[in-house]
């Protein structure tokens, strides 16, 4: 480990050395690439120096007090601080462990979430509407703006489904413990009698797929228009604006009617298609169920969920890590952080303790 925290404090010096070059700033690319590179290395950078400086600290406390003769109050104060930076070059290591461990490629990306209503009709439509509610305002707290790209909506106000982007970085690495069946226990609004009712809705979160991520051969591609559906004013009915596009070799048929312009539409409409076609690829590609695939989204049948809301109760449990928090009035107004923050831990840890066993 410790050869491999030199050999990245050594990269993380030579990009310092290649970005004072002056054909290093004359070439845009390369000069990006170097300062993404030195932007994910200096984390490790910075904790390895802390982590050489505790090392020495113990070194050199011992040294003393090899020298410190028969003064009892002396050797007590040295042994002291032996013992306190020893300790802190153990967390230290620790750290580092977490910061080496690999890194989901995808984390800085931007992110399309699909929401769709499962189990349970309206009630289930309506709850898709409070979950969109929730990642809206919680993608604003960190400075993100989601933006809609499909929606289709009910006559109660609810969603059959709706998918939006949101664009930030980091996004990905927030949102990615999103993806499941989410469940909701409450009196329907359609309810007449106060019986509590069981219904589900699917999200799928996926990557923003780049043009270089995934090549779509055109020929590939049926693309149709239509007039936008829900509101939109008198424009819905005088132009198809609306893009439906269905990618031939896979069935997956891909539409956006946000927008009242036909480009802009196609463009939304291949963000999402290029993102769906590189996780079908991802998830062909992997041969065994991993912890993080535990998240992913099922049948929407009720007895499948990663989470349950529960309004009589006013709590919040994640069922992937046993978390139920008494907030539920505060997460549904976008607090996720100690929700998301929790995910990602318990993910850390699993992470650790493969690394451990193998």
């Amino acid at each position: 480990m410790i050869d491999k925290l030199r050999q990245v404090e050594a990269r993380y010096e030579e990009i310092g050395r290649l970005l004072c070059l002056p054909e290093t700033a004359a070439d845009v690319e390369a000069c990006t690439k170097l300062l993404k590179e030195q932007k994910l290395l200096a984390p490790v950078v910075e904790k390895f120096r802390e982590y050489k400086r505790n090392t020495q600290n113990v070194q050199d406390a011992r040294d003393l007090l090899a020298e410190a003769g028969a003064d009892a109050d002396l050797r007590e104060m040295l042994a002291q601080e032996a013992a306190e930076s020893d300790a802190a070059a153990q967390k230290n290591l620790e750290e580092l462990k977490v910061l080496l461990l690999p890194r989901d490629e995808n984390d800085d990306k931007n992110v399309i979430v699909e929401i769709r209503a499962g189990a349970g009709g309206e009630e289930s439509a309506l709850f898709a509407g409070v979950l969109f509610r929730m990642y809206s305002m919680y993608a604003e707290t960190r400075g993100w703006k989601p933006e809609v790209m499909y929606v289709n909506e009910t006559g109660l106000g609810g969603y059959k489904e709706i998918s939006f982007m949101i664009n930030g970085e980091g996004a990905y690495s927030r949102f990615k413990f999103e993806s499941g069946v989410h469940r909701v226990q409450r009196v329907p609004v359609t309810e007449s009698n106060g019986k509590i009712q069981t219904s589900t809705v699917t999200v799928a979160v996926l990557p923003e797929a780049e043009e270089v991520d995934v090549q779509i051969n055109p020929a590939d591609l049926q693309i149709d228009t239509f007039r936008s559906s829900g509101a939109g004013g008198q424009h819905i009915n005088k132009t198809e604006s609306a893009i439906r596009i269905t990618h031939l070799p896979t069935g997956l048929v891909v539409e956006c009617q946000d927008e009242r312009s036909q480009y802009k539409n196609k463009d939304k409409a291949m963000k999402v298609l290029r993102s769906r076609l590189k996780q079908m690829e991802t998830e062909k590609q992997k041969n065994e169920i991993s912890g993080q695939r535990r998240a992913q989204v099922g049948t929407g049948d009720r007895s499948e969920k990663i989470r349950t809301y529960n309004y009589p109760q006013g709590r919040v449990t994640d069922h992937r890590i046993g978390l139920t928090l008494y907030k539920l009035e505060a997460i549904l107004n976008g607090a996720l952080d100690e929700l998301i923050d929790a995910l990602i831990t318990a993910d850390t840890a699993e992470k650790l303790k493969n690394i451990n066993e193998s």
